[in-house]
């Protein structure tokens, strides 16, 4: 639960300077830290009441907005602390020792976690720190409404063995080039991204230690990408289910290349050359992670989650129609 006490909140945000480092063959190097050399965390033990948000941060020009974001995920009720996963290693101590002064406020603990990776696999490292049974992953441009992330964790809290996000894309097969791609449909996902994903710790664990997994993880820390897609395929694996999309009242993506200034056709031309060479990375890495395992576990889910049921018939009022709900109940 949330601690009020104002003395509190000025120890609440720490620095952890150090972490295991990942070596060549992507296993932690073995230390009594290491998540692999212990059982996992026992589910009865966690606290099942709030979450855990892991948000990975790298580049220094977003710290203003990150601290934006992350004292947002931490006014939210559902959230017991926020973890901030910091994967540049060559930031000067005194950013992120500033970083740490700025965030003292919160009266729900803020930490900053150096890493001295840069690895896309350590989003998922199960931290012995987490005491929480539900993680939020989310990347340092996206900032949810907090009644949203709510809602998130308690749809998570009913399918506590699913992927929950706001963001979702599809893998698919192209026939012509014989070939899986990755793409986004209209009626049907596959994928959460890493922008905003709820996920089960025991799945850290699974992503970080299971050895049916290491070469897909080694093509991850080779690509420097698709470790959200690696995610996707270990649930999936387990579970023989799709993940669930929810409805977000407000949600905004400042990475989005939408959000850059510049000429309306410059931007469009500049935002569609990266999205094809983008949706071709990640389509290779799906090629490469169904031949490394050998099958193909994502599953299609089809569906929005949403937080209101309203009427869809029409009624007049006013002279105008209007969904029915909007009228006197009956």
């Amino acid at each position: 639960m949330k601690n009020s006490n104002a003395g509190f909140s000025l120890h609440a945000v720490i620095i952890i300077l150090s972490m295991p480092l990942f070596v060549s063959s992507l296993r932690i190097r073995p230390r009594l830290s290491d998540p692999c050399n212990r059982p996992p965390a026992d589910p009865l033990t966690l606290q099942t009441d709030q979450l855990t948000v892991l948000i990975n941060g790298y580049s220094e020009h977003r710290i203003p907005l990150l601290q934006s974001i992350a004292a947002t995920y931490a006014s939210a009720s559902s959230v017991a602390a926020v973890v901030i996963l910091w994967g540049n290693p060559t930031t000067p101590p005194q950013i992120l020792s500033d970083l740490t002064e700025s965030l003292a406020t919160s009266s729900t603990p803020i930490s900053i976690l150096r890493q001295l990776s840069s690895s896309l696999n350590l989003r998922f490292y199960p931290h012995k720190s987490i005491t929480t049974r539900a993680v939020l992953i989310c990347d340092d441009d996206i900032e949810p409404d907090p009644e949203s992330v709510n809602f998130a964790f308690n749809v998570w809290k009913s399918n506590p063995d699913r992927l929950i996000g706001f963001f979702v894309r599809s893998h698919n097969y192209d026939l012509t080039q014989k070939s899986w791609i990755y793409t986004m449909e209209n009626n049907k996902y596959s994928i959460v991204l890493t922008k905003f994903m709820i996920v089960n710790l025991q799945y850290l664990h699974e992503y970080t230690c299971n050895e049916e997994f290491a070469k897909l993880r080694a093509k991850v820390e080779e690509k420097n990408n698709c470790e959200d897609i690696l995610m996707n395929f270990v649930v999936a694996e387990e579970v023989k289910k799709g993940p669930i999309l929810v409805g977000a009242k407000r949600v905004r993506d400042w990475g989005d290349a939408r959000n850059k200034g510049g000429e309306m056709k410059e931007r469009e031309v500049g935002l569609s050359s990266r999205k094809k060479e983008h949706r071709k990375r990640r389509g290779e890495c799906i090629a490469e992670f169904h031949r490394l395992l050998g099958k193909m576990p994502l599953r299609y889910s089809y569906g929005k989650v949403v937080d209101s049921i309203g009427e869809q018939g029409l009624c007049e009022k006013g002279g105008k129609l209007v969904y029915c709900d909007r009228q006197i109940f009956r």
